[in-house]
């Protein structure tokens, strides 16, 4: 599986992951519909199936996904939210997909 398709995927992950929580975040703290919970669980088996489609042991790819994770959630914080993300916020997120692109990059030699 090419680095670009992995990331992609992690990315598409994160996003199912986020929509999963968010929905229910709605519903029991700012009165949204209890139909919310629906596309919510929706959401989160989505996740979870995409997380099977990786070729790596399992481990690897939940600690190479956090890195996916935390980029997506803070651009979920900037886009959704309406949060300026500081430079600790970049910095951070640089760092975090250093990481996961070192984890990535590993599968190949194990």
């Amino acid at each position: 599986m090419s680095y670009l398709i992995t990331g992609c995927l992690f990315f598409a992950t994160a996003i199912a992951e986020i929509i999963g929580c968010y929905l229910p975040y709605l519903y029991l703290r700012k009165g949204g519909s209890i139909w919310l919970l629906v596309p919510a669980a929706i959401s989160l088996m989505l996740f979870v199936w995409l997380l099977t489609l990786h070729p790596a042991a399992s481990g690897r790819v939940y600690a190479a996904y956090g890195g996916a994770y935390v980029i997506v959630a803070l651009l979920w914080l900037r886009i959704v939210d309406g949060v300026k993300l500081s430079t600790m916020d970049y910095l951070g997120a640089a760092i975090t997909l250093l990481g996961m692109s070192i984890i990535i990059w590993g599968w190949k030699s194990t």
